[in-house]
């Protein structure tokens, strides 16, 4: 849903919205995306920001505890995995993660107990140059509340065992404190693997896409024993190339040098010679079919962003200019199913942010654009590299790679009614429950009820899926605003209403058909027939299926009044108790649809009714059919 609601922003967004600007972001030309969105809702990235998260004043280290509030990164991570998953709730959003993960491997269904999940952590602050795991340094790793808060969240929402969870960073050593704390209650088992206990498989030797010199590199066990992996990035600047989900794999192997694996694997040369159109090994570590191939989530931490990777983290330089941050701290989180989409959000945040590129000449330069080109045009990657997955599989899709229209409004191409490319969205509550929202169709007036302070009503207009047309009407408490744009003159209508300061939903998406969509045709054979249909959800569904391709349902008779067969898939019932009609049309036990041509009373939704019942009997008959259903013209 909030594909919708998050569409439109403001006026200059919707301006936008038809015309995508020269420039994408600082130094970079825009361009169409580059690959095809991936995850249970494609090219989706939640950016989730809560000032509250954050209470530190300068004084001690960044990373200790209590300068974070636990709860607030909870409900965070919480509605994000939600917003992420298109799902109202944690749970039932890891239930779409895992099984979109499953689905693009050519399995079916969700998690089952028993199965091991691998998170990869950004460890790279500690222990860098000796065996210290105290924790007691000013550089950057990964937050450990956050990283206790998304363990949480797999236990409690999504199910797993804590002894079924591995965090691992092979070429670092965790900080004592944090193994600690995310082991304790009912993390209890949750398994920690670093450089000191990391194990290779050397049956899993990575097999890199491009010929060069460097040592050989293993997975380590608790990667390939793993059925999923998720990865914890950071979101920083870097002294050449950037840090986010891809380099996040340079402590995922073990070679030669324990310290530095990307070292002995001679792979920094590939992100220091500025060039567009060369080979990136990072291509290769998303692609491989234990990395990338497992992975069901790909996360930024961004509650507190360190300006280089070797930089001691501050309270000045940890502080960011750009909008909606202001001198304050990024105090966010970012999801994706996505690796490309994920790291084209990061990237974009990072090249337009002072704090990052004033130390980081290389933050704009090409190493980072030619890895994103790459990875989202792998398929006909411009180096010409055919990328594997290490196991001989070549790989012709990632993900979705493109730039944001500007920095100030944040908004991809599906963001802007398109139907490929990154979306952005933000997490947190959906709609406020005592706030209503409701379209007259005879007089062409929404009323609002409940409505708070800084409330737009919006509507969009889309045809052929685009937007093409906006009304904004701003109110509080109970308002009523007239449709001015004529809806016989687009095929798809929202209305919802928006809080512009907080820049989320208040009421849910409602849709309005249009009057091409409130007819529909029924073919039985030869026989055509027309249809008045209803206005509700399980419609709206049914005339969305349609506008896809016709729907085709085989048919038998029950009864002596009526034939019944399977939709394939349930719809959103508001069913009541009804006495049926020649003609009338219905949903019955959510996924029936059922076409009376005598009469019966029973619970029911009422899908439609035939204009016409000329000939229907008799092309019902009286023994099997096939009904063929669609949107008419």
């Amino acid at each position: 849903m909030r594909k919708i609601l998050y569409v439109i922003l403001c006026v200059s967004v919707l301006i936008a919205a038809i015309q995508i600007n020269a420039f994408a972001a600082d130094g970079f030309p825009a361009h169409e995306p580059y690959g095809e969105g991936v995850g249970a809702m494609p090219g989706r990235v939640v950016w989730s920001y809560e000032p509250d998260s954050v209470d530190w004043d300068g004084n001690g280290y960044w990373w200790e505890p209590d300068n974070f509030n636990e709860d607030v990164m909870r409900t965070m991570v919480s509605d994000s995995i939600a917003a992420l998953g298109g799902a109202s709730t944690a749970a039932d959003g890891w239930r779409a993660l895992f099984e979109n993960r499953n689905e693009r491997n050519g399995e079916s269904g969700g998690y089952k107990a028993g199965e091991k999940i691998a998170i990869k952590a950004n460890i790279n602050g500690s222990a860098v140059m000796d065996d210290d795991t105290s924790g007691e340094t000013s550089m950057s790793y990964t937050n450990p509340v956050l990283l206790k808060a998304l363990l949480v969240s797999l236990v409690e929402d999504a199910g797993v065992a804590p002894s079924d969870i591995t965090v691992y960073d092979v070429s670092r050593l965790f900080p004592d404190y944090m193994e600690k704390m995310c082991t304790e209650g009912i993390l209890s088992g949750v398994n920690f693997v670093n450089r000191d206990n990391g194990a290779a498989d050397e049956s899993a030797p990575i097999v890199w896409s491009h010929e060069f010199s460097g040592a050989v590199n293993y997975l380590p066990t608790c990667v390939t024993e793993a059925k999923y992996m998720i990865n914890f990035a950071n979101l920083k600047g870097h002294s050449y190339g950037i840090t986010l989900c891809g380099k996040n794999h340079f402590g995922s192997f073990i070679n030669g040098n324990a310290m530095r694996p990307p070292e002995g694997a001679n792979l920094h040369q590939w992100l220091t010679k500025n060039e567009m159109g060369i080979y990136s090994p990072l291509v290769d570590l998303m692609a491989n079919k234990h990395l990338g191939g497992k992975t069901v989530l790909y996360m930024l931490d961004a509650i507190i962003c360190a300006p280089s990777e070797g930089a001691s983290i501050t309270l000045n330089n940890s502080k960011w200019q750009q909008e909606p941050f202001n001198g304050d701290f990024t105090s966010s989180i970012f999801m994706s199913q996505d690796p490309v989409a994920i790291d084209s959000v990061g990237a974009d945040f990072l090249i337009n942010e002072p704090a990052v590129t004033e130390n980081n000449y290389s933050a704009r330069d090409a190493s980072n654009e030619n890895y994103l080109h790459e990875a989202g045009l792998v398929k006909n990657a411009p180096s010409g590299t055919v990328y594997t997955d290490s196991f001989g599989k070549t790989v012709t899709n990632l993900g979705v790679h493109e730039h944001w229209n500007n920095p100030t409004d944040k908004q991809y191409s599906r963001n802007l009614g398109k139907s490929e490319g990154i979306e952005l969205v933000m997490a947190g509550p959906t709609a406020a429950e005592d706030v209503t929202v409701a379209y007259n169709k005879e007089s062409g007036e929404v009323t609002v009820n409940n409505a708070p302070e800084n409330s737009t009503l919006i509507t969009a207009f889309y045809r052929d899926k685009i937007l093409s047309g906006v009304e904004l009407h701003k109110g509080s408490g109970t308002f009523t605003a007239n449709i001015r744009q004529d809806i016989k003159n687009s095929d798809m209508v929202k209305i919802f209403l928006w809080d512009m300061k907080t820049i989320r939903p208040l009421s849910d998406a409602k849709e309005i058909m249009t009057e091409a969509e409130t007819k529909m045709n029924v073919q039985i054979g030869d026989a055509l027939f027309t249809a008045t249909l209803e206005d509700n959800a399980a419609v709206r569904e049914f005339v969305a299926m349609m506008k896809e391709t016709p729907v085709t349902i085989n048919m038998s008779d029950y009864s002596g009044f009526e034939k019944v067969g399977s939709l394939g898939r349930s719809l959103t019932a508001s069913n009541s108790r009804m006495t049926t009609t020649a003609g009338d049309i219905v949903l019955y036990s959510g996924d029936q649809i059922v076409m009376f041509y005598g009469s019966n009373t029973w619970s029911y939704t009422k899908i439609g009714h035939i204009d016409d019942l000329t000939g229907w009997e008799q092309a019902l008959g009286s023994g099997d059919i096939t009904a063929v259903f669609s949107v008419a013209e």
